[in-house]
């Protein structure tokens, strides 16, 4: 992404900023970039200005330590460890908090210093600097569309090196796509395959005869009602969900877009008992309500170009695919007495997007073990799956329900 090193600060001493301008001069000398210092290196100079082993320095020593090294840093970087310096209400600076920043582990009450700091910022927005390449041009825009706050799009934009790339989102759009092809061939059939006769036989599908087969409440996602089911989902998941990946990484987005999906069946099998699931709706839906919840609760924030006209346009396609499943799940069923495939997936994963997905997506680079509302959410979750455990063991009996024979 090419060398977006600042200038060494100028020192109060003169042999400090000799030295300053020699570590410049040997930066812009090598051909390489020069790459994030080791813990111990940030060790050895805070133990410098700490001599007592507290772990703390005060905020004047914090920052003389900065003139002395910023060279080594990116610039926002850089810019985000002067405000903590320049507004830091405690008085002192936590070493432990100084390298989770380094590692980009940011304590959520580091954030809240650095949010303090934030106040007192002046340097121009990321959005006007000037002379970046397509790879930089992409990278700030991908800052703008998912991150509220300029201080974490400027820390977005200095940290990410694309390795990983988005790999999660692009995995599961390329099998749920292999997979459709692989069946519209099987069944000589791309537009409304699900109304094919054949089509439930196929061991992906859930069916509410064969819910003891787990591994049904995740595979559903790779067969798709037809080509214009299986169009639409990619779409968003593509949309949506790479340039949230690329900031917020393949485990945390991946966990959203399994924790839709597993709650998607699983709504199913306990609000329509008798109907089939397919298609990865839950696992969009998560990640879209996710998205646009934290778009409408950090508006102000949030400077996406047209955004209100692009919330409308995602709704609209949000309803229509809505729309359609709901038209769908009442049609004549082409394998009578199983009727079509339930849309009821598509709320399980809007209840996870506005619970768990927003608590992650408001937590950029935090810990999530530091949120109270994390765990709150992650405890209603786990009852959730708990409880629909049991009564896909013990209701399906108790209430004596007829359901359609195994396909």
């Amino acid at each position: 992404m090419g060398d977006r090193r600042p200038e060494a600060r100028a020192s109060s001493s003169p042999a400090v900023a000799a030295s300053s301008e020699a570590e410049e001069i040997e930066v812009l000398e090598s051909e390489d970039v020069l790459p994030m210092a080791t813990e111990d290196h940030w060790k050895a100079l805070f133990d410098q200005f700490d001599p007592e082993s507290t772990g703390y320095i005060s905020p004047e020593k914090f920052q003389n330590l900065l003139q002395r090294h910023g060279s080594e840093l990116d610039p926002h970087k850089l810019e985000v460890l002067l405000a903590l310096a320049d507004n830091n209400s405690d008085g002192k600076i936590c070493y432990q908090d100084f390298v989770n920043l380094m590692s980009n582990k940011r304590s959520n009450s580091f954030r809240q210093a650095i949010l303090q700091g934030n106040r007192r910022l002046c340097s121009k927005a990321l959005l006007e600097e000037s002379g970046l390449s397509l790879s930089q041009r992409l990278i700030r825009h991908v800052a703008y569309e998912t991150l509220p706050r300029e201080i974490d799009r400027k820390w977005y934009y200095d940290s990410y090196t694309c390795c990983p790339p988005p790999w999660f989102m692009i995995a599961i759009t390329i099998v749920e796509v292999a997979f459709f092809l692989y069946n519209g061939v099987v069944l000589d059939r791309f537009v409304l395959q699900v109304t094919h006769p054949l089509y439930l036989k196929n061991s992906l599908v859930y069916h509410p005869q064969l819910r003891a087969q787990a591994w049904r409440y995740l595979t559903y996602i790779f067969m798709h009602a037809g080509i214009e089911h299986l169009g639409l989902n990619v779409a968003l998941q593509l949309l949506v969900g790479v340039p949230l990946e690329m900031v917020h990484g393949a485990a945390r987005i991946g966990f959203v877009y399994i924790a839709g999906v597993v709650a998607g069946s699983l709504a199913v099998s306990v609000a329509d008992m008798t109907a089939p699931v397919v298609g990865s709706s839950g696992g969009v839906y998560a990640l879209l309500s996710a998205h646009l919840a934290n778009i409408v609760m950090n508006w102000s924030g949030m400077k996406c170009q047209f955004k209100l006209l692009r919330m409308a346009l995602a709704l609209i396609c949000m309803s229509f695919e809505f729309g359609r499943a709901v038209w769908l799940r009442f049609h004549p069923s082409a394998y009578p007495p199983c009727p079509h495939p339930s849309f009821v997936a598509h709320l399980g994963g809007v209840l996870v997007g506005i619970t768990l997905g927003v608590v992650i997506l408001r937590n950029y680079e935090q810990r999530l073990q530091d949120q109270s509302l994390w765990w709150i959410f992650i405890f209603i979750y786990v009852v959730f799956v708990l409880f629909a455990i049991f009564w896909n063991v013990f209701a399906y009996n108790l209430l004596d329900l007829k359901l359609p024979p195994p396909p």
